[in-house]
């Protein structure tokens, strides 16, 4: 038997639960937990930690991310080694979510404070970090199980070393990150300052912040979409045909749409400095809808057109993760981006319960109502396309943020507070 290939959106985090799982003998829920918490302290952090990224800056931010992701996998390696399951919860899911959560969004408002005339390249640059760490993390974590072995021992083991791996190569970024003087870092790039100056209270009640919030959600359902069944789907769609997909084509499917996630968090965000975000996100819906009515309407009929279609949509879920920050910054400035940002990823948690449930209920019933093949996805597909529908129709309502939202500059505390951060932060700079 071959062994089984990670899905793309697939987490590293799952690996050693699973191994936990059959080594303590818990059940799937039980196994799921720390994962599952760990998702929900990474939005959590994200939103309330946002604001304190902002006003402390990316060193702290870092530190605190260092301190907490990698102190919960030690947790967890003194749970595991102890066979208390509790501590691993809380270790693996608790505060290494926190840490998780802090450090996804720290490192996104330093980058466009450093890149402010290429905002989509930058936040490109760092989403694409997060998200290519499982193509490294995985393999190793079934690397040090299968040297370790799948016992308590053997995964605390596991768990210990990644603990201290991460917290020696987060201590480099602690140590090499700067911010930018409030001058342009380059003589043709605008001001660091330059721009909206909008807080993140202010920006929630803000009709644009809800709108982006709708495209954001929208996409990344959709992209959940074909993440969440890809290997079954295109074995599905192809199984009655004279040419069916095997398990090893299937695998080399799923492979195939991981690389077009990563290559579309660069390559569709970086497009975005050169067409705007508004335009950028009119392609990831309104092609990402066409790309799903091609796989409902004539996907059974080519597996080139399927696999290019599904391949396109995977590059905008990936760009749409991507290009948010950089929208973000278009309309509410670099003042309190990172909160910001951490408030919106609610709408990425809201699309991880939303697209698996949505594909995975309709698929059910389909079957149970006799069907079989393509006609079990076809109610979904066209679900995806109606909620594309939404988010485009909510992207085409963005208009710039009324000033009366915006933040007034150079009053005297404002000037006093930028001086004194000015004063500690230049020598890094240097």
């Amino acid at each position: 038997m071959s062994p089984p290939v990670a899905p793309p959106g697939w987490s590293r985090w799952l690996v050693p639960p699973a191994a936990l799982a059959a080594a303590l003998d818990l059940s799937g829920t039980q196994s799921a937990l720390p994962f599952q918490l760990g998702i929900v302290m990474l939005g959590l952090s994200a939103a309330f930690g946002g604001t304190l990224v902002e006003r402390r800056g990316p060193r702290w931010a870092m530190t605190v991310a260092l301190i907490c992701f990698s102190s919960g996998f030690l947790l967890s390696a003194l749970g595991a080694a102890t066979e208390q399951y509790w501590l691993v919860v809380f270790g693996y899911g608790f505060v290494g979510g926190i840490g998780l959560g802090i450090g996804y969004i720290s490192p996104v408002s330093t980058l466009i404070k450093w890149f402010p005339d290429r905002p989509g390249m930058a936040t490109g640059i760092a989403i694409m970090g997060f998200g290519g760490g499982a193509l490294i993390a995985s393999p190793w974590s079934a690397q040090m199980l299968e040297s370790f072995g799948t016992d308590n021992v053997g995964i605390a083991y596991a768990f210990l070393v990644h603990g201290l791996t991460y917290a020696v190569f987060m201590s480099l970024g602690v140590l090499l990150v700067r911010v930018p003087p409030t001058a342009p870092p380059t003589a043709d790039a605008p001001a660091v300052t330059a721009g909206p100056r909008v807080s993140a209270r202010s920006a929630v009640r803000t009709p644009q912040f809800w709108l982006l919030w709708l495209v954001l959600c929208m996409n990344v359902t959709a992209g959940i979409g074909i993440l969440e069944k890809a290997a079954p789907m295109i074995t599905d769609f192809f199984a009655d045909s004279s040419a069916p997909v095997s398990a090893t084509a299937a695998a080399g499917f799923v492979a195939l749409l991981s690389a077009a996630n990563m290559a579309g968090r660069i390559g569709w965000s970086t497009t975005s400095d050169l067409i705007g975000r508004k335009n950028i996100y009119r392609v990831y819906l309104g092609v990402g809808a066409l790309m799903y009515a091609l796989i409902w309407s004539l996907g059974d009929s080519s597996k080139p057109l399927f696999v290019l279609a599904a391949l396109v949509i995977l590059s905008f879920y990936g760009g749409g993760f991507a290009t948010i920050p950089a929208y973000l910054k278009d309309l509410f400035g670099t003042y309190q981006v990172g909160a910001i940002h951490g408030r919106l990823l609610t709408a990425w948690s809201t699309a991880g319960v939303l697209g698996p449930l949505i594909v995975n209920w309709v698929a059910d019933r389909q079957e149970e109502a006799g069907k079989h093949g393509p006609s079990l996805y076809g109610v979904s597909l066209v679900v995806m396309i109606a909620l594309l529908a939404v988010g485009f129709v909510a992207n085409e309502l963005v208009r710039p943020v009324h000033p009366r939202h915006h933040e007034p500059a150079g009053t005297p505390a404002e000037t006093s507070k930028e001086a004194a951060d000015d004063r500690r932060e230049q020598p890094e700079s240097a």
